[in-house]
């Protein structure tokens, strides 16, 4: 159980992953282990992935876009930090251009409904490029990432239990 957790909470760390892979990766480990999923190794799960989700938030805040744009004219990492750097724009040009009045809830929502690349990593990268307000920001994507852990976690236990 808690070589599980300890794996599936670096797993909520890696970017465009995050929680969404995570909670799934733990649900299996733990039925492949001793074949039941009792409610509270689903709670440590969750309480796991959801603390290993957010610990790179606010350093994503703060730093990321600094980083990221020092490294774009970089030889070795120019290409990826351009990369990251336009995925976080765009998001945060689109959540702006939708969202108007509603920025915060649209970046709860966008963190929060499972799809790939709309996470807490870009989200957040997507609100400092939007120069959001940091509280604002925090309240949002970790609600995000709580609806995100229920929808992941309802979806791995129904899976989970049709396979056995």
């Amino acid at each position: 159980m808690l070589k599980t957790l300890v794996i599936c909470f670096f797993i909520s760390m890696i970017p465009l992953i995050e929680l969404r892979g995570a909670i799934p990766v733990g649900i299996g480990m733990m039925k492949l282990a001793d074949g039941t999923l009792p409610l509270s190794n689903i709670l440590s799960l969750y309480a796991v992935c959801l603390l290993g989700n957010m610990i790179p938030v606010p350093f994503i805040f703060l730093f990321a876009r600094k980083f990221l744009e020092w490294g774009k004219d970089k030889k070795l990492i120019g290409g990826i930090c351009s990369f990251f750097l336009e995925k976080g724009h765009r998001a945060g040009t689109k959540l702006e251009e939708k969202a108007g009045r509603g920025l915060y809830f649209a970046l709860f929502l966008f963190v929060g409904i499972p799809l790939p690349g709309t996470g807490a990593w870009t989200g957040t990268l997507a609100a400092s490029h939007l120069d959001m307000n940091w509280k604002k920001t925090s309240l949002a994507v970790i609600c995000g990432v709580l609806l995100a852990g229920i929808i992941m976690l309802s979806i791995s236990f129904g899976a989970a239990s049709v396979i056995s």
